[in-house]
């Protein structure tokens, strides 16, 4: 018999549906012990994720699974990028952007299926400013968005739209500079979104060409946004279609420069970061190794 391969499951014991699923014992009974040898650990503070991730990169582990929401994979994302160990995601999220865009089961025994297969590519991370992403980040109302969600004792999909219809029509766009592809653009922003994955999560899909493998950013610019132009990108976002040019345009890029008058707020994968006025978003082709469906 081959030797085992060490895999190593990282779980977030916050997130998911508070099911009666007994997550652990159904990696326990599933995972394929004739491949691997299987750990599981548990995250205790923000940032532990990255650590647990790290340190099982450094000592060979062959795959480190994200047992959590896009926060966790976000986390357990950066220790692993430029290393040999592969990330594989089970999802207990709102949103498993990451997990949805590369067609990663929902439910938990189909995605430990797609670990046992162990079937994997690479494919690009981003970074804006020092906070590194892997599905999308944005600045504008998207940020905005994603500060007040966070402060929310309530989660999911639900809670997500209600934020966003009660706060759209109070949100002020604010003058920014663009530089990308040896050209500026001077404008209003309403929300500059900037997609190395198709989707934010939840399906909705803010650059549904969005190739994750190409080395490319697909950028995304909503100048100014009035109740017609809302109700289509809604629309387009959860169809998969490419918004109309009166109400978003698109850009593939490799890097951009962003300036502004005034600090605008900014998110990576969802997570606020804070105000900035100078942003820096760039990509790391081809820099994480990943599990996927054959």
């Amino acid at each position: 018999m081959s030797k085992r391969l060490p895999i190593r499951f990282i779980i977030n014991p916050t997130s998911g549906p508070r099911s009666r699923v007994n997550v652990a014992q159904l990696i326990e009974e599933a995972v394929d012990r004739n491949k691997y040898d299987p750990e599981l650990v548990y995250t205790e503070y923000a940032g532990h994720a990255i650590e647990l991730s790290g340190e099982a990169a450094k000592e060979g582990y062959a795959v480190v699974v994200a047992v959590g929401g896009d926060g966790t994979v976000n986390e357990v994302s950066q220790g692993l990028v430029h290393s040999d160990t592969a990330l594989a995601i089970l999802p207990r999220g709102s949103g498993n952007g990451l997990a949805r865009h590369m067609l990663i089961p929902m439910g938990l025994k189909g995605a430990l299926g797609v670990i046992n297969q162990g079937h994997t590519t690479h494919i690009d991370s981003a970074v804006i400013n020092e906070f590194p992403f892997f599905t999308t980040a944005g600045i504008g109302f998207d940020a905005y968005i994603s500060s007040v969600f966070a402060g929310s004792k309530k989660r999911g999909l639900k809670t997500y739209v209600e934020l966003v219809m009660k706060e759209v029509i109070n949100y002020k766009h604010l003058p920014i500079h663009v530089h990308l592809n040896n050209s500026t653009i001077s404008t209003d922003c309403f929300v500059l979104a900037f997609a190395n994955a198709a989707q934010y999560g939840n399906n909705a899909y803010i650059a549904p060409m969005a190739d994750i493998r190409d080395g490319l950013l697909d950028v995304c610019l909503v100048r100014q946004l009035d109740m017609f132009k809302a109700l289509n990108l809604s629309y387009c976002m959860l169809t998969k279609q490419v918004a109309s040019a009166e109400s978003a345009e698109y850009f593939k890029t490799d890097s951009i420069r962003v300036q502004t008058d005034h600090e605008i707020m900014y998110h990576a994968d969802g997570e606020y970061k804070g105000k900035a006025r100078e942003f820096t978003v760039s990509v790391k082709p081809q820099s994480l190794k990943v599990v996927i469906p054959r």
